[in-house]
């Protein structure tokens, strides 16, 4: 199971990538498994010396009837009180974001991938597609 915001690399220079565990319930669990998720337009924001994950979308389980989830609830990250800190100093940066890059499974615990990103401007995005191009040329050309 691996959902993957592959938006965030093109919008974004990553600096810096934490690993974060994520406060989830049952249903939301079963749901990921699933391979269902999206973390196209999530952010994190810290409230109270506490890291939140916002507008993470998780679909709702089928099977579980009355004690189903929010799709859209904001969600607590689990993280150190230094890494916290750190973050919420990079994020005081003009042009720095936190932004969700990966959900995952490690050792049946879900895990968030989140990344200091500092926006690109249009003219690297035109540069990147460029690249791109070229790097798919050149692979169908041999």
């Amino acid at each position: 199971m691996e959902l993957k915001n592959k938006r965030a690399y093109f919008d974004y220079y990553i600096e810096e990538e934490i690993e974060a565990g994520i406060v989830l319930v049952g249903s939301e669990i079963k749901s990921l498994r699933q391979n269902r998720g999206d973390i196209k337009d999530s952010y994190v924001t810290f409230k109270d010396n506490e890291a939140y994950v916002i507008n993470m979308y998780i679909p709702k389980y089928e099977e579980a009837n009355i004690f189903n989830h929010d799709e859209r609830k904001t969600r607590k990250l689990l993280l150190h009180k230094k890494e916290i800190k750190k973050l919420k100093e990079k994020l005081t940066i003009e042009g720095y974001n936190i932004v969700p890059l990966k959900v995952y499974l490690k050792r049946n615990h879900v895990k968030l991938l989140i990344g200091v990103a500092k926006g690109k401007k249009l003219y690297d995005k035109r540069e990147d597609i460029k690249k791109r191009d070229i790097q798919k040329e050149t692979k169908y050309r041999f």
